[in-house]
């Protein structure tokens, strides 16, 4: 649990604790403290140096097997890594900084730091809260005018140190870049392991930056299209096993499942309503492929489409009034958009070769797709009406795009030629520049960026 606090109180528990805290254990998954990412393409050369030294700690004390001094790098290099993920930014990280003091945390050396070049630095400190938790403080300033630009301050379990690291590196992103935050947030995805013919994938998920990993199933069925639902609490996924499929939806906090539905009939590409209370899914019956929109909490599905072909769901608009879908009934895939009813559907992409899993921008504006032709699959955008469609990769083969909570960033998979296939994760932003792999333990497909948690 992550709860913000008053920093000008939360320096005072130098000398004693003023907030309740409730008993915590550790992650059961050690999180790196080194983010491991490729990087392809030309950044912008004047990105705004940020300088970020690990943060300050008033007495070096274990909490929960964790140490505070040790913590005030993790934490420090966790935001640093932030702010240079989003290709906006040259973080100078505390490796190659001085450690600064907990006086320096409000009152900052700022001749130090434009003597780096830095126009931005990071003052901030960690600390035990004396009832088995932590707090963290954040601060921004600008180096030039000598002013303060953000302040943050949370209480935490020990197992939440990356939460308050992410907030911390959203909460200044926000105020410089003016864009909504996006770094405190989930993705769930498929890994998989195995020859390429009997490939074995489980649902997992992990931070947005790769750390906190956890394996959800343990491979016995096949996983696939998960999809975490605007409230965090669920994934939506498909499994198959025994020449059944069944939906299911997976409750993160308890670790128990609810079947939706199931059929023998091929079914897939499971969808969240914005408001959690319907999944959209595809199903093959008879040669024909439609789409069916059905409650969270199962019952009978609503058939949306009946023409011949294949029609596979997308993703709803962020009102929830529309859909956005791909369908193959003009003789090749391309995207649609109906309303929630199914009626008034109509193509948007008509810029030649095959458009496919189209995916609805959490801001409205525009909807990311998967566009094939010339034995290639390239991730792109256009607008709701089919206008403005551009690329924004180039490579052999990137496929289902997934939005950034803020609409800034696409994740999507990637599969390597030739006989192994391998497929990992990656992200770009929509200048189609800052290209990113991010890290997994096993390879990885189908992934779902989740909405900035609560």
């Amino acid at each position: 649990m992550l709860r913000p606090i008053s920093l000008s109180l939360a320096l005072l528990l130098t000398t004693a604790p003023v907030f309740a805290q409730t008993t915590v254990t550790p992650p059961a998954v050690p999180a790196p403290t080194e983010p491991r990412e490729t990087i392809e393409g030309t950044l912008s050369q004047d990105r705004t140096v940020v300088a970020v030294p690990a943060f300050a700690t008033p007495a070096a004390v274990n909490v929960a097997g964790l140490n505070t001094a040790s913590l005030g790098k993790q934490i420090a290099d966790v935001i640093a890594a932030d702010l240079e993920r989003s290709g906006l930014y040259a973080p100078l990280g505390p490796g190659s900084l001085r450690a600064i003091t907990m006086a320096e945390v409000r009152a900052p050396r700022f001749a130090d730091w434009q003597a780096k070049n830095a126009e931005n630095v990071v003052h901030g400190f960690v600390q035990a809260s004396g009832t088995g938790g932590l707090v963290v403080g954040c601060y921004l300033y600008d180096t030039d005018l000598g002013s303060e630009l953000v302040r943050q301050g949370y209480e935490i379990q020990p197992g939440d140190w990356r939460r308050a690291a992410h907030k911390c590196a959203d909460a200044i992103y926000s105020r410089l870049s003016g864009e909504s935050p996006f770094f405190d947030s989930r993705v769930a995805y498929i890994a998989e392991s195995g020859p390429k013919g009997n490939r074995i994938k489980r649902l997992a998920i992990m931070d947005s930056d790769g750390g906190n990993h956890r394996f959800i199933t343990n491979g016995q069925a096949l996983a696939i299209s998960p999809r975490f639902s605007p409230d965090y609490k669920k994934i939506v996924y498909v499994s198959y096993l025994n020449n059944r499929v069944r939906v299911f939806i997976y409750d993160v906090a308890n670790g128990s499942q609810k079947l939706v539905t199931e059929s023998g009939n091929a079914t897939f590409a499971p969808r969240w309503s914005p408001d959690g209370r319907q999944i959209l899914y595809s199903m093959a019956v008879g040669g024909n492929t439609d789409i069916y929109r059905i409650s969270a909490d199962g019952g009978t599905p609503v058939r949306l489409t009946s023409t011949p072909g294949i029609d596979v769901g997308g993703s709803f608009s962020p009102d929830g009034k529309k859909i956005v879908f791909e369908s193959d009934r003009s003789g090749s895939q391309q995207i649609y958009t109906m309303n929630i009813d199914g009626s008034s559907q109509t193509r948007i992409s008509f810029g030649g070769g095959r458009y496919a899993t189209p995916e609805w921008s959490p801001r409205g504006d525009l909807i990311a797709f998967t566009k094939m032709g010339g034995g290639e699959f390239r991730i792109g955008v256009m607008t709701p009406s089919g206008g403005g469609a551009r690329l924004l990769t180039n490579s052999w083969q990137d496929e289902a795009p997934t939005w950034s909570p803020n609409g800034r960033v696409i994740q999507f998979f990637r599969t390597s030629p030739g006989k192994e296939g391998k497929s990992s994760l990656w992200q770009v932003d929509l200048t189609g520049v800052n290209l990113r792999r991010l890290p997994t333990p096993q390879d990885g497909s189908d992934p779902s960026w989740g909405p900035i948690q609560p």
